[in-house]
């Protein structure tokens, strides 16, 4: 071997060795080990309320068992389209991510993973665990009762109202007195329509909301997604009654699907990605009605389950300008409710 040959080879060597030993806590979530810096195009964000787990599964059953919660092994690969659909679609909606998190604690498994899991006395690769459970589909979902035994398995994805059902199901350890499809049809939850109510729009155009702004008129931005039960009841139910129609008109009104890729010119003028955007400004569920001033600036939100009575509250809240002078909405919405009920208007907050 000649030198050059031989310092060649040695170059290879050590270059190599820094690749293989690169400290994992210098590396941003969803890039790759080999190259630091290079996001993997499959990775996608987990709800930061996942456990963060030392993967000793006996010892998180305890503990949630503890806190009166039982554990739900979430296995996952990067790349997945139904793992997305879970994060986006189930838990990208409020009543059933705060269900998850008062029942469970959830810890996911990556199916090719390298991370060591115990079980009990016996210590393995995620990917070995996960070969040993026979995972073959992804999203696949193992509930845990509090003597470490699997007492539901969700092979793939589950849509919102069958998931909703098995949070139940489990959540309030219904498997100790029935099958699963003998409950869910005692259930008979109700499918979202998949579809994205754009109707309501009134923007010329959802991909430049700078273009919406106005002085006569806040811009309501309503973020929201088309596997969404809750979506569904605010279009066709709570904004179809005539006072919340009334409401409407006192705005300019853009309805986007809170996940897009689809590039968007925000209020404030810049650009960026739909899902970029909804992330860098905190929303986190469907549906969130978001208003913006003149100027581009957020004024107010809502971002909770509400009935008509209070939807119709935010909305005057708004256009009417009372945010201005009453920080507080709950003390606006007293007050409004005592205003109507002097003019003999019939006020039910939960209809």
């Amino acid at each position: 071997m000649n030198t050059v040959t031989g310092r060649a080879m040695l170059t290879s060597i050590v270059l190599l060795l820094s690749l293989l030993f690169i400290p994992l806590h210098t590396m941003a979530a969803g890039e790759t080990e080999l190259t630091p810096g290079l996001v993997n195009p499959g990775y996608h964000e987990k709800p930061d309320w996942f456990k963060v787990s030392f993967l000793d599964l006996y010892e998180d059953v305890e503990e949630a068992a503890e806190n009166d919660k039982r554990v739900m092994v979430y296995f996952f690969q990067d790349g997945c389209p139904y793992c997305k659909k879970l994060l986006e679609d189930n838990f990208g909606q409020r009543d059933i991510a705060e269900k998850t998190q008062q029942y469970f604690e959830v810890v996911p498994i990556n199916i090719w993973g390298d991370r060591e899991v115990t079980v009990g006395d016996k210590t393995m690769t995620e990917k070995d665990f996960s070969a040993a459970l026979k995972v073959q589909y992804t999203p696949t979902l193992m509930f845990f009762n509090e003597n470490n035994k699997v007492v539901f398995r969700a092979n793939g994805y589950y849509p919102p109202e069958k998931f909703n059902a098995v949070l139940d199901y489990v959540g309030e350890h219904k498997e100790e007195e029935l099958a699963f499809n003998d409950y869910y049809s005692s259930v008979s939850p109700v499918a979202a329509s998949g579809k994205l109510h754009t109707d309501i729009a009134t923007v010329k155009s959802s991909k430049d909301l700078s273009a919406a702004l106005s002085k006569d008129k806040y811009l309501l931005v309503m973020f929201e997604q088309h596997q969404c039960v809750t979506c569904d009841e605010l279009h066709l139910d709570i904004l179809k009654r005539p006072e919340s129609r009334d409401l409407l008109k006192r705005f300019n009104i853009a309805v986007i699907d809170m996940w897009s890729e689809d590039k968007i010119t925000t209020p404030d003028g810049s650009q960026q990605r739909i899902r970029d955007w909804s992330k860098k400004i905190d929303v986190k569920y469907a549906p969130s009605l978001v208003f913006f001033n003149a100027k581009g600036e957020e004024v107010f939100r809502s971002d909770a389950y509400l009935k008509a009575f209070h939807i119709q509250s935010v909305m005057d809240y708004v256009a009417s300008g009372a945010y201005q002078e009453q920080p507080n909405f709950q003390r606006f919405v007293d007050a409004r409710a005592d205003a109507l009920r002097a003019q003999g208007i019939e006020v039910d907050l939960m209809k």
